[in-house]
């Protein structure tokens, strides 16, 4: 009686329990619903996927899969291995318990008896998960309790829906999506019979050896197929494990960059979705137009590439592509984030600062010519890329034609320091000072990155407006006023200029295009680096082509090079629509300009505010008529020197230089400081004295032609200095 009674109280307490339990499940939906993958999908502006990018390496998990998209022959081994009783059952197979007790008592062994139901509680419940020390008898029939619950709520097709989408399978692959992506490299709707086999026979063992695993796999197959093929199942075994660290098979690897970047710039969380300003059709596109252009350039030891290409208007990233994937060394290198020399993709901005700073108009000549620039670690000698000189060039023929010495003795007159604060307004990462750089500048001696060069070069096409790039669908940024609009104007005419850069580019080049578009190129010293930059009216487009190990190129330049890419992603771009030159701001003014000797052909030509002439001479002194504007060549204005204590004060000078098209006389030009005597002289060297200052350039017959103010701050001089003593130094020989 007493044990009938304790019976009956066990029934009871059971029945209890279930009932509670029934109330606190979650519910399958729900279940579904909060599931989430270990990778963030990345998706392109219409919502098609780019790349999947893994956000959570506590395990990896793929999608939710409903049974539909399992394949029936691993439905069918999970079943026979696991639970061959589990659409008959109630959540606990009375029988296994049986068996399991009667091997336990006569010695057989131990054998399992949890249902598919039951390792499920575990799955979903963490109390219900086997501790390393195995489960107690009441945590045994807590889970059961909770199966026999699960069984009541959910149907059987849910359950092992479930299953298959929670349990773990090898190492940290979680789900069926994950095995069979991984693993298998296919989708599990595809596994065949061995393949099913072998992925059941890991839920009893997820980590087991290989051998092992083969023959329970064999096992396996041979009960649920009369003829079994186990031949070299171990072999087939090893192979598949070696893929547990693989890419998913269908990693929609379009943009693998883009997305890793994106990802840490919006920060989604494990199984969320994240839409970008990517276009997946022009992604595409751009990927198989320099492979196409690679394949051609292979025999010139060229292996990679990078590609961006910008909305205008927003600054959205409409393709990005980092690496050439397989031709390259180093395909997970982001190429387009890396910095490389720059070479003369920096001149267009070179020459827009001098043209809005009026010291140069398109018309202006410069001498192609031999040049020796002193600097601090001896003579700086630059030299064309033809080791050519072209004489007197028009600053349209210089910039357009990529001459490299007209574009150092323009940078003589914007100064280093002044183009290096501009370059870093536009993003460019330029972390040193002008002095650091010096005149090599103008060449592009700098390190950028393809992305900040092309949208610096968007500041270009938006006449002078910057912006940062965007990542997603939103709204252009406000963009902040950098560059004159008019200059900006001007370089955008002569890089569209097809005569301008026919010396050294030719007529007909991959940077003409049936439409209107503004190009430069760039190569970098030694060939090692390659660029094709330039826009239309609604696109900029970017390439850079080279080596990641930093290797030269043979026989390439930026036309031959990266100028293919360039050209047949512009005209996918505007095979439909054409594109047109920007309107001509209200402060640019056209005129016929004819040169004197025929040193060009007559044109029409463009210039800012009250700089334009219809003859242009080489400017020979003020008898011979019109040359260009006289300015103050260095110091800049709002320049600030310290004094050091420690070197002699007649030892610490200051240069002052004039910039003109051609040398001066002494009598020309002069300066004047703070209001003092006239120095005449192109240059002149200073002693600076603690104070604000105006320095002011002086004409033949005394007049103003520019001014600058600088500020000399530092110690108090240890010696007097007497008033006249720039003028004494001034004066005498220039290494006073």
């Amino acid at each position: 009686m007493r044990r009938a009674i304790a019976a009956a109280a066990m029934m009871l307490g059971w029945m209890a329990a279930t009932a509670a339990m029934s109330t606190s499940l979650p519910g399958f939906e729900s279940l579904r619903r909060d599931y989430r993958a270990s990778d963030v999908l990345v998706l392109d502006r219409s919502g098609m996927p780019l790349q999947r990018v893994r956000a959570d390496f506590q395990g990896r998990r793929g999608d939710w899969l409903t049974l539909d998209e399992v394949s029936p022959a691993l439905l069918q081994a999970v079943i026979e291995s696991e639970d061959r009783r589990f659409h008959s059952h109630n959540g606990v197979d009375l029988r296994a318990v049986a068996a399991a007790a009667w091997d336990g008592i006569f010695g057989a062994g131990p054998r399992g008896a949890s249902t598919l139901t039951m390792q499920l509680a575990g799955l979903i419940e963490g109390r219900h998960r086997r501790p390393a020390q195995g489960r107690g008898l009441l945590q045994k029939l807590d889970q059961a309790v909770y199966a026999q619950a699960l069984e009541r709520r959910w149907s059987k097709d849910q359950i092992l829906e479930a299953y298959l989408n929670l349990v773990p399978f090898r190492g940290e692959l979680v789900g069926v999506d994950a095995l069979a992506r991984v693993l298998f490299q296919k989708h599990a709707s595809g596994l065949d019979a061995r393949e099913s086999a072998i992925a059941a026979a890991m839920l009893r063992g997820p980590n087991v050896s290989s051998g092992l695993l083969a023959r329970r796999a064999c096992a396996l197959l041979q009960r649920t197929r009369e003829k079994a093929d186990c031949f070299d199942m171990k072999l087939f075994v090893e192979a598949r494990l070696r893929n547990r660290a693989s890419p998913r098979f269908d990693r929609d690897g379009l943009a693998p960059h883009f997305a890793r970047w994106a990802v840490a710039q919006a920060k989604p969380g494990p199984g969320e979705a994240l839409r970008t300003s990517i276009d997946g059709a022009l992604q595409r596109q751009v990927l198989q137009i320099m492979n196409r252009r690679l394949h051609e350039l292979a025999g010139s030891n060229v292996r990679d590439a990078a590609v961006v290409v910008l909305d205008n208007a927003s600054g959205q990233v409409l393709a990005y592509v980092g690496s050439s994937g397989g031709w390259s060394e180093a395909a997970w290198v982001d190429h387009a984030k890396a910095r490389r020399q720059a070479g003369s993709t920096l001149k267009p901005f070179l020459y827009q600062q001098a043209i809005e700073q009026q010291r140069l108009t398109a018309v202006s000549l410069l001498d192609d010519g031999p040049l020796n620039l002193p600097t601090g670690n001896g003579l700086y000698i630059p030299r064309n890329y033809d080791e050519r000189f072209s004489g007197w060039v028009s600053v349209r023929t210089a910039l357009g034609s990529s001459l490299n010495i007209p574009a150092v003795r323009a940078l003589t007159m914007v100064t280093p320091d002044a183009f290096r604060q501009r370059l870093a307004r536009l993003g460019l990462p330029l972390e040193h000072g002008g002095d650091y750089y010096g005149y090599s500048l103008a060449l592009g001696s700098a390190d950028v990155s393809l992305l900040t060069l092309t949208n610096a070069y968007r500041a270009l096409a938006n006449l002078g407006r910057y912006s940062a790039v965007r990542l997603d669908r939103g709204g252009a940024e406000e963009a902040a006023r950098v560059m004159d609009a008019e200059a900006s104007w001007i370089v955008g005419d002569i890089l569209s200029d097809r005569q301008a850069r026919a010396r050294t580019f030719g007529l007909d080049s991959p940077l003409t295009t049936p439409f209107w578009t503004a190009v430069k190129t760039g190569t970098s010293k030694d060939m090692r680096d390659n660029w094709t930059i330039g826009w239309s009216d609604r696109h900029t487009v970017g390439v850079w082509a080279g080596n990641s190990s930093g290797d030269s190129m043979r026989d390439v330049s930026g036309v031959t090079g990266a100028g293919p890419i360039w050209h047949d992603i512009m005209v996918y771009l505007h095979g439909r629509q054409g594109s047109r030159q920007p309107p001509m701001p209200e402060g640019v003014r056209g005129g016929r300009v004819g040169f004197e000797d025929g040193i060009e052909p007559p044109r029409i030509d463009y210039f800012v505010g009250d700089t334009a002439l219809a003859q242009v001479r080489r400017a020979r002194g003020s008898q011979d008529g019109w040359q260009a504007p006289i300015r103050i060549a260095a110091p800049q204005d709002g320049t600030v020197l310290a004094l050091d204590p420690d070197i002699p004060p007649r030892n610490q000078r200051v240069v002052f230089r004039a910039s003109a098209a051609a040398p001066l006389s002494r009598e020309e030009v002069g300066w004047r400081i703070d209001g003092g005597e006239a120095v005449q002289g192109q240059e002149m060297l200073w002693l600076p004295r603690p104070g604000r200052h105006r320095v002011e350039l002086l004409g033949k017959e005394g007049e103003v032609l520019d001014s600058v103010t600088l500020t000399v701050r530092g110690a108090v001089l240890a010696a007097p200095v007497r008033e006249g003593d720039y003028l004494d130094c001034a004066a005498s020989t220039p290494s006073c």
